[in-house]
């Protein structure tokens, strides 16, 4: 007995390994639901999926499994139409892509036996053994360029890094599936990067260690950097998304979100729901249609938006979504059930995605309404309207889009045009009228090519009026029957991009949005990634700060004046003054400003002068002043580059008795004056020629007396006194009038001598500027009555 039972055990344990793990059969057959054999074209299957969805659409079949069927012949669809998911199907059976039918992962079938590979092997993604549900998403790097870089401005990417041999890896796998099963069905990209076989994308994404993950949007890369948990990924997804792409809507602000559809040339979507924070599908919806549609969203919960669902009769206990076109009052579409699918709201957004008669703004919407033509049953004609956005025009525009809104031909869009701001356009259509702004008029066109050709007719002009109306509507019913009606042919230019000023604006969130995401990778130490940023920015400010040091530096040693070497003195004895180049900036003009000293001018140029500064002074006489002026701007060229140098002029004609009072409060510059007067016997003191430099704030002197040396006239150029006359520019008080020079050869011996005068005042400067010359000090400046014209 005991023998029989044993045996009986051991039958019972053979036929279970023999049998091996049965697999329940698929939910269901996409053939049986959609009606068509095993070896239906896609053809056919396309043509049945059509039918069916017009028939089981939740919107127009009011049968309580409706909704159910509508999703079940999608998803049937969906496999069929995939050559991929169809192989698959035909070959394992397989329905659901989160659930393998065949070359599982955990065993194979060897002749009627089924192996566990969980008692042989460890668990490791290896190449021959990878997890078939993350092979399906494997992404290349021609793959990721081509393909999911110019999606991902249409939906995120949410991409794993993974490796063969990485530990991490297995304890986010139960997450990383639950987040996909969820955001698949809601429209996110998934992809899986293996980094010992495209090390090329992994270096090309910046991922440099596994697992990570990152999501792409808009082209962009950003990391995850929190703990892997579906709450977190879920909300790095939301994250990823624009902040602006659906604009909440309350009894306040709803006549201002829809009445901007003449401003955006776009329909507006709002959904109605009771849950505080925005869907993440609404989210994705509005993303992927943003260049559409605009988005609104209304939270049924909040007293402020009792109003709005009143108005359009909202049904508290399901999401519901309006979109509103030209009329604000009645929307133009309604869709209204729980738990929305994506399938559901993305049929709903395609077939609303343009305005009843939307305005030609750019080449992207003119490529979508009105299409090349393929073939001859997909002809679409375009009825535009030519006119202007004058309030004189609005009657005529309005009488067009009630027009648009009666047609119910799909073959058949309507748009406008502005004249001023689609001119090229308009001159061709309008068969080159010169004029600046025609009437309105109304032109039925074809598109034959993508470079431009197309077929047209212009109709009849159109101010609105019933005849137009009746006019337009015999013409498309004669163009339905004869497309040859349209007799003209042209090549259309491509149109302006009215919205290209916005450029700005989107260029400035772009900005916002870097700088957020430079800021996130700094807050989580992604030193790697963050790198090459780091690097750059360290480089300009190090460029910057030695910049400025160097300036620093460079204006110290300008203020310093460094004493002339010995050859240098040597030229300045003779006249030249070359030697304050090297101790002074270089003059920022090409002219010396010497400004009068007058009872004007006396307070704010030597009384009142900044500490520091210094007002260089000639002592000139009416007879002199010319020939003084000429050289001494000459001289003095050269230290104008300095900021505390000023330059003036006194006549001694008017102003002797300053002069005078000024050199008796400094006794020892009164007593230099007066030494070679005595030694000459004259007994009229002769200041023609004196410079002095005035430091007003410290209230001293530093004195330079003409010394006559006695050169020849033929051994200097005329040209150098033409040139340092031409360079120099006096601002004068006095407006006397001096009799013309006479040439070189006929000065007297007298003019020589002033002109000669200030022949070492070049090496005078350049001692003033070290420091070295006597000051003489006074107890205070002579008062305005001793510089009154004495005359």
């Amino acid at each position: 007995m005991a023998g029989s039972k044993m045996s009986l055990a051991l039958v019972l344990v053979l036929s279970v390994l023999l049998s091996g793990p049965s697999h329940a059969g698929p939910e269901m057959d996409p053939y049986k639901i959609l009606g068509v054999t095993t070896s239906a074209s896609q053809a056919e299957i396309k043509k049945v999926y059509k039918r069916l969805a017009k028939e089981w659409h939740p919107d127009k079949n009011k049968d309580p499994g409706a909704e159910d069927m509508f999703i079940k012949i999608t998803k049937s669809y969906e496999i069929l139409s995939s050559e991929n998911k169809r192989a698959n199907y035909d070959r394992y059976g397989q329905t659901d892509d989160t659930q393998p039918y065949g070359n599982s992962r955990h065993g194979h079938r060897h002749d009627g036996f089924y192996f566990d590979e969980s008692f042989f092997n460890f668990p490791f993604n290896s190449k021959n053994h990878r997890d078939f549900a993350d092979s399906k998403y494997t992404l290349h790097f021609n793959q990721y360029v081509n393909e999911v870089v110019p999606d991902s401005y249409k939906r995120p990417y949410l991409i794993k890094i993974t490796s063969d041999w990485c530990f991490s890896c297995i304890h986010i796998e139960p997450v990383w599936k639950d987040v996909v099963q969820e955001m698949e069905n809601l429209g996110v990209g998934i992809g899986v990067v293996d980094v010992g076989y495209e090390r090329r994308l992994a270096n090309h994404l910046g991922a440099h260690r596994t697992p990570s993950i990152l999501g792409v949007i808009s082209g962009k890369v950003t990391f995850f950097h929190y703990a892997v948990a579906k709450e977190h990924l879920r909300q790095f997804v939301e994250d990823l998304l624009p902040q602006r792409l659906v604009e909440r809507v309350t009894d306040r602000n709803d006549l201002q979100f829809l009445n901007s559809w003449h401003e955006l040339n776009k329909p507006h979507v709002l959904l109605f729901d009771q849950v505080p924070a925005v869907p993440l599908l609404y989210k994705l919806t509005a993303f992927a249609y943003k260049d559409y549609l605009q988005f609104g969203y209304v939270d049924q919960g909040l007293s402020e938006t009792v109003n709005l669902q009143k108005q359009f009769n909202i049904n508290t206990y399901a999401p519901t979504m309006l979109v509103f076109k030209e009329n604000i009052d009645k929307p133009a579409d309604i869709i209204q059930a729980k738990g929305m699918k994506k399938q559901i709201i993305d049929e709903f957004m395609s077939n609303n995605k343009f305005l009843l008669a939307p305005r030609l703004v750019n080449q992207k919407l003119f490529d979508e309404l009105c299409p090349v033509k393929q073939f001859h049953r997909r002809r679409k004609y375009c009825v535009l309207l030519i006119t202007g956005d004058e309030e004189t025009f609005s009657f005529g525009n309005q009488a067009f889009l009630s027009f648009a809104s009666t047609n119910t031909r799909e073959v058949v869009r309507f748009a406008y045009v502005y004249q001023q701001r689609q001119q090229p356009l308009c001159d061709i259509l309008m068969q080159n009228k010169d004029s600046a702004q025609s009437s309105p008029q109304v032109v039925i066109l074809e598109r034959r090519n993508t470079a431009g050709k197309a077929l047209f007719k212009p109709v009849t002009a159109w101010n609105g009026s019933e005849e137009d109306k009746q006019r337009l509507l015999e013409e498309l019913a004669r163009l339905q029957k004869d497309p040859s009606i349209l007799i003209h042919d042209a090549m259309l230019p491509e149109l302006n991009n009215e919205f290209a000023s916005m450029f700005v604006i989107r260029l400035i969130y772009a900005s916002y949005d870097y700088l957020s995401e430079v800021i996130d990778d700094i807050l989580h130490n992604n030193w790697r990634e963050m790198m090459p940023l780091l690097s750059l920015i360290f480089s300009a400010l190090f460029i910057l700060f030695g910049t400025v040091v160097i300036q620093a530096f460079s204006d110290s040693s300008e203020d310093k004046q460094t004493k002339p070497k010995a050859k240098d003195v040597a030229k300045a004895e003779y006249g030249s003054s070359g030697t304050s180049n090297a101790s002074s900036r270089p003059p920022k003009k090409n002219f010396v400003e010497v400004t009068e000293l007058t009872d004007i001018t006396y307070f704010s140029n030597l009384v009142k002068l900044r500490p520091g500064h210094m007002n260089i002074v000639l002592v000139l006489s009416d007879a002199s002043k010319n020939i003084l002026l000429s050289k001494f701007a000459k001289e003095v060229y050269s230290f104008t580059g300095s900021l505390t140098l000023h330059f003036s002029f006194l006549n001694i004609d008017k102003h002797s008795e300053w002069m005078s009072t000024l050199l008796q409060y400094a006794q020892e510059a009164m007593q230099v004056c007066h030494a070679d007067e005595e030694d000459a016997g004259n007994s009229k003191s002769d200041y023609t020629g004196y410079v002095m430099a005035l430091n007003g704030h410290k209230k001293y002197l530093c004195l330079f007396k003409p010394v006559y040396t006695g050169e020849d006239i033929d051994s200097k150029s005329s040209e150098d006194e033409g040139a340092s006359a031409s360079g120099s520019r006096s601002r004068s008080g006095s407006r006397d009038d001096h009799p013309p020079r006479k040439s070189n050869r006929s000065r007297t011996i007298s003019t020589l001598q002033i002109h000669h005068k200030l022949d070492r005042l070049g090496l005078w400067m350049e001692r003033l500027m070290e420091g070295t010359l006597p000051r003489y000090y006074i107890p205070a400046w002579p008062g305005i009555d001793k510089i009154t014209s004495g005359k």
